[in-house]
Order: structure tokens, then sequence, then C-alpha cells
């Protein structure tokens, strides 16, 4: 009876320390718990309510069926294009400069991703408006290509144009994300493919590529997730036929007052951007899994 006293004696402090813990852990969470709740449970609880509701108060798809048809479907598809179009060129420009910096001395590899990340922290509107110079008629480029037969070139308020500004945004992330990868490989393994013979272009097709394919897998959905909610870039850029579905939400709130077709359409750019982040996170835990089994 005593030896069983004995041994149970140390449990009881151990396990009001554990309670203890879990208490002060539960005080310090609460104020962020609290402002997740207000700042972003409760205005997506509340735009989707908004987004079911009909004009009497009762429950209807009304509003999504019409998001899915007719103009605001094709909105939806030009959207989706423009954001592909996006996430492709920033991966071919962002994979270029990242495996270009990434060759570099640490030194001299600061100094280039500093150039390639400063010009994010300038404002999107001044971004833009400075694009609309260097691409108008008598802007930049088309004096620079004034020579070439065709010109001057419309470079604005097209999808051109669009997509130009839309990469010019996205690059930063794109090239932070795969230097970081690019970075991490493993420059033996291609020396040791070298050394066995292989070429050029089998190193970078069957030993590099695969190294860095969940890093660009992630930059690429990253870039289109990102590019979905375009407003400032596809408003002055581009013309009507360039509307996304952030401009058409605008529209449907300041100049026909409908805020429950823009709920449901607020919901639907929700719902693609959670699919996406699914999709990185599914893509990243492979590219792990895949790693450790190469390391294995």
């Amino acid at each position: 009876m005593a030896a069983t006293l004995t041994a149970n004696a140390p449990a009881r402090p151990r396990k009001l320390l554990v309670s203890r813990r879990t208490r002060v852990g539960i005080l310090y969470a609460l104020p962020v718990v609290v402002y997740l709740l207000v700042l972003f449970v409760y205005p997506i609880l509340s735009t989707l309510f908004l987004s079911l509701k009909n004009t009497d108060g009762s429950l209807t798809l009304h509003w999504y069926v019409d998001a899915l048809t007719g103009i605001n479907l094709s909105v939806l598809f030009t959207t989706l294009r423009i954001s592909a179009e996006t996430a492709l060129f920033s991966l071919l420009f962002g994979f270029i400069l990242a495996n270009a910096i990434s060759r570099l001395k640490p030194l001299w590899a600061g100094v280039a991703m500093l150039i390639v990340v400063v010009p994010h922290f300038i404002s999107a509107l001044v971004r833009t408006y400075g694009w609309i110079i260097l691409l108008g008629d008598k802007g930049l480029v088309n004096e620079t290509l004034g020579w070439v037969p065709g010109a001057p070139f419309q470079l604005l308020y097209n999808e051109i144009g669009v997509v130009i500004g839309t990469t010019s945004v996205m690059l930063p992330y794109t090239v932070l994300l795969l230097y970081g990868v690019m970075r991490g490989v493993d420059r033996r393994l291609l020396a040791a493919a070298a050394s066995m013979g292989a070429g050029r272009v089998t190193i970078f097709r069957r030993v590099y590529l695969p190294l860095v394919a969940p890093g660009l897998a992630s930059a690429g959905l990253l870039s289109f997730i990102l590019s979905l909610g375009y407003y400032i870039t596809p408003a002055l850029m581009g013309g009507p036929q360039q509307t996304m579905i952030a401009s058409l939400i605008n529209q449907q709130v300041m100049k026909q007052n409908q805020w429950n077709g823009a709920a449901a359409e607020g919901v639907i750019l929700l719902l693609l951007t959670f699919a996406g982040l699914l999709l990185v996170k599914v893509i990243t835990s492979l590219g792990a899994s895949r790693k450790k089994r190469s390391a294995s």
C-alpha cells in the first residue's frame, strides 16, 4: 500500500503542472483566436450568408447560378486564363533569374536579390502607371522598337499589357521561392552526373529539374492564386475584354448595389484560392517525402 502511494505521488504535481501550462497557453492564445474570429471567420461567414440570401430574406442559390452563367462566367474564365498566363511567365523569367542568381557568390547574390525585391515595395499604383508610360505609343519600349515593321505596337489596354503588369508584380515572389530551392540543391550531384559522362541537357533534365520541381510547382501555384484577386493592374492596363473577377465585384457593389451577387463572386474566388493553397500543400508534402526517400 505504501509503495503504491509512493508511486502515485509524483503524478499529481505533474498533472497540476500540465494543467497550469494548458491554462497559460490558452490565455496566451486567446487574443489571437479572438482576432481571427472577429477579422477572418466572421467576415467570411457573413459573406457566405449574404451570398445565400434572396432579396426577400429566404435562402437561395440564385446568385451562384448567376455567377456561373453568361457574362459572369466569361469574366471568371478570363480571370483564370490571365492568372495562368501570369503564373507561366513568372515561372519562365523567375526560373532564369533565380538560376543565375543562385550561381553567384553570396555577396553578389544578395545585391541581385535586393534589386529584384526592392521594386516590390513601391506602390502597385505607381508601378502600374510606370508601365503605362513605358508601354505607351510614345513610350520607351515603342520608341526603342521604332525600326521594327509594324511599330508602334499596341501594348496597352489589351491582354498583353495586363499580363506584362501582373507578371512584373509576381516576379519577386517567384524569384524568392525559386532562389531558396535552388540554393538548397547539392551541386555535388550535378558534378557526379557530369563525371559519369552526362551532358548538360541530361543533367538538367534528369538531375536538376526533378530536384527543383516542387519549388517550381509551389511558385507557379502561388503566382496563380495571387493573380486571381488582382484589381489595379487589370483595371488600368486592360480593356473591357480583360475584366477580372475583382473588377466585376467592384462594379456590382459600387455601380449596381448588388451585394448578394458580389458576395457569391467573392465566395467562388475564396474557394478557388483555398483549392490552390491545398494543392500547394499537397505538392510540398510530396516534394518533402521524395527528398526524404532520396536521402535515405
